[in-house]
């Protein structure tokens, strides 16, 4: 990792800024009222921040329900990939759903998406199944995908 960022719980005050990432990343973007629900009403939710000298740059999270971790979002700004930036956001990720207590963590990831497969393979991600026409954009297949936290 090439350069210098900082983690940190997300807030309702980084929602504005974390929307910019979303809409930068993804073709059916989340909504900022999906963020501030997820921050203010959702106990299974945990979201954090990627900063780069005072700037979101990448956020992550997930719904975590007794000892699974549910992976909602990983986004890293479009300038700032190629540089292991998703990585350490998934690790840290991974490090938090660990000391919450969650023993196995799942996501989904488009099948066309082999970039983001590839890293999650990295982490030990492996296959799990396939959500048909899991994505409202254009109903392409979600790849399921499985790590256990604690070996």
């Amino acid at each position: 990792m090439g350069i210098d960022v900082q983690f940190r719980p997300m807030t309702i005050h980084d929602i504005d800024k974390v929307v910019q990432v979303e809409r930068a990343s993804f073709t059916a973007p989340w909504s900022r009222e999906s963020f501030y629900h997820e921050l203010m009403y959702n106990r299974y939710a945990l979201y954090i921040v990627m900063v780069h000298r005072g700037r979101i740059i990448g956020y992550a999270g997930m719904w975590l329900v007794i000892d699974e971790a549910h992976v909602t979002n990983v986004a890293v700004l479009p300038e700032f990939r190629g540089q292991k930036l998703g990585e350490a956001l998934m690790r840290c990720l991974m490090d938090l759903a660990r000391r919450q207590g969650a023993v196995t963590m799942t996501l989904e990831v488009r099948v066309s998406n082999h970039v983001a497969q590839s890293l999650y393979r990295k982490l030990g991600f492996r296959n799990g199944g396939i959500r048909k026409r899991y994505y409202p954009d254009n109903f392409e297949d979600a790849l399921v995908m499985w790590v256990k936290l604690h070996e």
